[in-house]
């Protein structure tokens, strides 16, 4: 952990490197905080797709360019009307979301960037978070997961660059402490809140600088209005932090909506960009879509035509954004942004002329711990194409359809919006229920008709004719075009495959484009249940082994003039089919189904060059690999008798591999083992095309969950008990708060648990009286967030629980007022008597609106009143130390939090639990009353190292008993469980923090919020198994200490 003097005002001399902070709203009233970056290792949304086209490069019009590199910046970070330009090439930002701290293990951030950059995208969007980096004044922590040099690094290595933002989480990703110190305005121009961010952003400052390129720089991204007061003064200076340092590439930011804000004016950026929601926040009812947006071209087009459109959050998963019945969770979600959507709504941002976009999320992973904000759980799966195990899903496969025909595309990185249907000079289609949009590049002529249903939910299946204009002359398509119900199509026209063949015209689908060795090679495809059609102009000698006979039923090629060769292909092709073969060309086909299963990856350019794993800047070359679960790369080295291509990727079963590449390859492997040239290998020194039967290293399905078993069990609320000592609790007597939400009622003192340095997760109170015996009750407004619970003990006898509720944004209840009632002999006159309450905090708010200072929360109690009495102390206590002192740097400032167990480390590995209590978890707490217990249990893995196995834990109890249980394993707070309310109650937990080649520790702190039995049921259950060339997973669990532990 690295402490920072407080930031000078001269900012002149920072040595820079990238992102910086800011907090935006994902939904428009919403904030999170960003540091965006287009660092040259790391930085805004570029990844392997900045490219030129194989030998045809697009070069630039010097000349039409934004003049952002005569403002004494850079030449290398550019852009103009239609796309960003790095070190002169023109560049499609193709992003994906993805939170490197929701995945707290380091060492498999390269798997989520290697299935980024294979899916094609050319970029992954994430999140910094100030709460975790700068728990404390002064205090900026940048290690383990904190860290951003691994990050850096990976990327590098992928040939994938990031951008910095954030949101979604406890407070908007503003650290704690502030919403308790700063009396000021957040997110404004307020001195006390400038104070307060000038050490974060100095350490991601400091932190990024030594991976910087010339043309790398931060980028801000925030979603506020432009009118709000000290907003745009605000971003003045965080302008004047970056502009002041080394960094040279343009600031951005992201409008919640169509708000035209930081534009023009106080605060105005470089590079405007937009959020886009297509159908909000609600899952419930998955097949009810909400129709596309379709005046953002317009909107571009008024607001900044000089810019290229940047869409930089397009929320192509959804979330449900509560807990409780009747909220379905992330299932539907999945469902209601499944892959129609994704060709919906995903090409409607194409048609819109978007040339910048990032797909929110790519990768969710786990809100563990207390990062969440009030309403959601711990899984931050919103339905995403990378499952929160990792695993890669039917929406991946879309993705990457998608993602690889724009990084095949150059010419569709600069194209000019020439109309669409509502424009009767676009007449070409002869169904007016279709909807077409075309794009053109005006110096090629390529162009791409966008086709959609004219209603975008309709589910009818629909067919249309096109005849366009090319530049051979007008073109009747000669077979009608099918659109599936949720369906949209790229018909391109004038596009150019390879080095220099073109395509007149193609409903099919394209998959791959390029060069591989010194042929021209185009990848087509379509779904089995449709006709297709395309005209090429075939080049060379065709190759001895080529047979135009495949499916000569379904394939029809009609020779026109100037040497075109017209292809239509009849519905029921299965398989790739060869349709070209020759010493020039290399034309393929598949149906939708097979194409998802291949593979394009880069074949890195020379090992001198830093950016050879970068797309169209380090390398221009690739391979096609059909058949296995995931390949993540591909290389050429030096080999017994030739080069040997090095395969490196993850298999779920046994496949044929299907392997197109460049001649002059004489071996090939996979994950380092020796594949050989068996199997179908084509004869004949020219071909490309080899197959070869791959098969998993061992049996996938051997692989079991141990069962959890012999659990040991303590008692986790001593606080209600005969004789507690509380005297090294914090005394809660401030009388003053900086947050806006004032106390209700009581007798002054202000009882809000972040005052006292206590803001995550489980806080307790306790109130002290001298009874006089006519005291009958107590009342208690409590404040925990959506869907929080407090339970009250009057000395050791239970009242009862305060619930929060969320359920699906409908009933929120984030703060009770309620009446406890003192049973017979719950009272001890003339003795000191003890309310205790145990408080589940469900984090801070995210700024609702405009005004940041709605993350400024009273969590804690907002009043109290004895009946007939009056309290003398109150006591607090949350996680050991607060957000100043905590012991476990490792695991951070939200991973803890009041809990007794908690307190003494419990949860840790290595704490001796010898001496507890045998008692199995399915028997709940003993006696059946309300309070709280630890149980711990021990289990041991043995996986094999080239084995990616992905394990969760699972309750499968059904949802109604009051109780919550806190899940711990090898110290880290994994999931929370809130029984009553559901929906989560699977958990997965990634390898790093299971140690799969040791003992690992299990620990719930199982809260009972009645008086009545509670049967939990936990196992341990195998999700996936891959055969995996994902390897050196670290863990980072350190043990049980009593060091600054009671």
């Amino acid at each position: 952990m690295k402490q920072y003097a407080p930031m000078s005002p001269k900012l002149a001399d920072i040595k820079l490197g990238e992102s910086g902070v800011r907090l935006t709203p994902k939904k428009s009233r919403r904030i999170r905080l960003l540091a965006v970056a287009f660092c040259l290792c790391t930085s805004l949304f570029l990844s392997n797709v900045l490219f030129r086209g194989v030998e045809k490069s697009l070069e630039p019009d010097i000349h039409s360019l934004s003049p952002f590199a005569t403002e004494g910046r850079t030449e290398d970070v550019r852009f103009d009307k239609y796309s960003m330009i790095i070190k002169g090439q023109r560049v499609f930002l193709h992003s994906g979301e993805f939170h490197t701290w929701r995945l707290p293990v380091p060492s498999l951030w390269p798997d989520i960037l290697e299935k980024a950059k294979a899916a094609g995208l050319n970029a992954v969007s994430i999140y910094t978070h100030m709460g975790l980096i700068n728990p404390s004044r002064g205090v900026v922590d940048f290690d383990g997961f904190r860290a951003l040099k691994p990050l850096y690094e990976a990327a590098m290595a992928a040939g994938i660059w990031v951008v910095y933002i954030n949101a979604e989480t406890t407070a908007g990703g503003i650290a704690h402490w502030i919403t308790a110190e700063v009396a000021g305005r957040l997110r404004t121009n307020d001195s006390d809140w400038t104070e307060a961010w000038r050490d974060y952003i100095l350490g991601i400052i400091e932190e990024t600088a030594p991976y910087q390129i010339n043309a790398g720089g931060p980028l801000i991204d925030n979603e506020y209005t432009q009118d709000y007061p000290g907003h745009g003064e605000y971003y003045e200076e965080l302008k004047k932090v970056f502009h002041d340092s080394k960094i040279v590439v343009p600031l951005t930011y992201n409008d919640p909506n169509q708000g035209g804000n930081f534009i023009n004016g106080t605060g105005a950026v470089d590079l405007y960009g937009m959020d886009s929601y297509p159908q909000r926040f609600d899952c419930s009812h998955p097949s009810a879509w909400r129709p596309v947006v379709t005046n953002y071209h317009e909107y571009h087009e008024r607001v900044n035509p000089s810019q290229p459109w940047c869409v930089s959050h397009s929320f192509s998963s959804a979330a449900n954004e509560s807990l409780i019945p009747p909220s379905p969770g992330y299932a539907p979600c999945a469902e209601l942004t499944g892959p129609a959507f994704q060709s919906v709504f995903n090409l409607q941002l194409w048609a819109s002329n978007a040339k910048l976009i990032n797909y929110y999320m790519l990768y969710g992973g786990t809100s563990w711990g207390g990062l969440p904000f009030p309403g959601v759980y711990t899984s931050y799966d919103y339905g995403a194409p990378i499952s929160e195990s990792r695993a890669l899903t039917t929406k991946y496969d879309e993705l990457k359809l998608q993602g690889l025909f724009v990084r095949s595309s150059p010419d569709f990185t600069k194209t000019d919006w020439i109309g669409d249907s509502r424009d009767a000079q676009l007449n070409v289609s002869t169904n007016p229920d279709v909807f077409l949009t075309l794009l053109r590049n005006p110096d090629s002529h390529a162009s791409f008709y966008i086709a959609r249903q004219n209603d975008s939910t309709s589910t009818a299946n629909v067919t249309f004719r096109m005849t366009v204009d090319t530049l051979w002359g007008t073109q009747e398509i000669p077979l009608p075009i099918a659109l599936d119900g949720r369906e949209s199509k790229v018909v391109v026209t004038d596009y150019t495959f390879g080095a220099n063949s073109p395509l007149r015209y193609s409903t099919a689908a394209i998959l791959f484009a390029g060069v591989i060795g010194s042929r021209d090679v185009v990848f087509l495809h379509g779904k089995m249940s449709q006709n297709h059609a395309f005209s090429f102009f075939p080049t060379g000698t065709p190759n001895p082994w080529f047979r135009s006979t495949d499916h000569p039923s379904l394939v029809r090629m009609t020779e026109r003039s100037k040497r075109e060769t017209e292809v239509t292909l009849l519905r029921g092709i299965d398989g790739v089919i060869t349709i070209y073969d020759s010493d020039t060309q290399l034309v393929l086909f598949a149906d939708s189904e097979t194409a998802a299963t291949f593979w394009a990856p880069v074949l890195q350019g020379p090992s001198e060059d830093p950016f050879r794993a970068f797309w169209g800047i380090g390398s221009t070359q690739a391979v096609l690999v059909g058949g296995p679960y995931l390949v993540r790369s591909a290389a050429l080295e030096d080999g017994d008798g030739g080069a040997r291509l090095a395969l490196r990727g993850d298999l779920r079963e046994g496949v044929r591999l299907t392997l197109v590449g460049p001649p002059g390859v004489r071996s090939v492997t996979w994950n380092g083992m020796d594949i050989g040239l068996s199997g179908d290998f084509v004869e004949g020194a020219n071909s490309l095309l080899r197959v070869f039967d791959l098969q998993p290293r061992v049996a996938l399905a051997r692989v079991r969950a141990p069962e959890l078993t012999g659990w040991r069990y303590a008692d986790s609320l001593p606080e209600i008990r005969d004789g507690f000592d509380d005297k090294e609790w914090v005394v809660a007597d401030h009388t003053e708060t900086n947050v806006p939400e004032k106390m209700w009622y009581g007798d002054g003192r202000v009882l809000y648990g972040c005052d006292y340095g206590f803001c995550e997760n489980v806080v307790l109170w306790r109130g002290h009286f001298n009874a006089s015996g006519v005291e009958k009750s107590v009342n208690l407004s409590m404040n925990g967030g959506e869907a929080f619970a407090a339970s009250v003990w009057l000395n050791d006898v239970f009242l009862n629980t305060s619930y929060g509720n969320s359920t699906n944004n409908m009933n929120i209840i984030e703060e009770t007022d309620d009446l406890f009632v003192f049973p017979p002999g719950a009272l001890k006159p003339g003795q000191d008597n003890v309310i205790t309450i145990v408080q589940d905090n469900m984090g801070l708010n995210e700024t609702d609106g405009d005004n940041a200072d709605t993350s400024k929360n009273p969590r804690g109690i907002r009043g109290f009143t004895l009946a007939n009495g009056s309290f003398s102390d109150w006591k607090v206590q949350g996680k050991i130390g607060g957000y100043t002192g905590y012991p476990d740097k490792t695991r951070g400032i939200f991973n803890e939090g009041g809990l007794f167990g908690e307190r003494r480390g419990w949860h840790l590995p290595g704490f001796n639990t010898s001496e507890w209590t045998p008692h199995e978890l399915s028997d709940g707490l003993p006696g059946g009353e309300a309070g709280v217990g630890f149980f711990v249990t021990t289990f041991q893995l043995d996986v094999e190292s080239f084995l990616d196995v992905h394990m969760s834990f699972t309750f499968d109890d059904p949802l109604g008993p009051a109780y919550r249980a806190f899940l711990f394993v090898n110290g880290w707070m994994m999931g929370k469980r809130v029984a009553n309310l559901g929906p989560q109650a699977k958990f997965p937990v990634p390898q790093g923090i299971l140690d799969y080649s040791g003992e690992n520790t299990v620990a719930v702190a199982l809260w009972s919020m009645e008086n009545e039995t509670i049967s939990p049921h936990l196992r341990l259950v195998v999700d996936g198994v891959f055969d995996s060339a994902l390897s050196g997973v670290q863990t980072n669990n350190p043990p049980w200490s009593n060091t600054d532990r009671p």
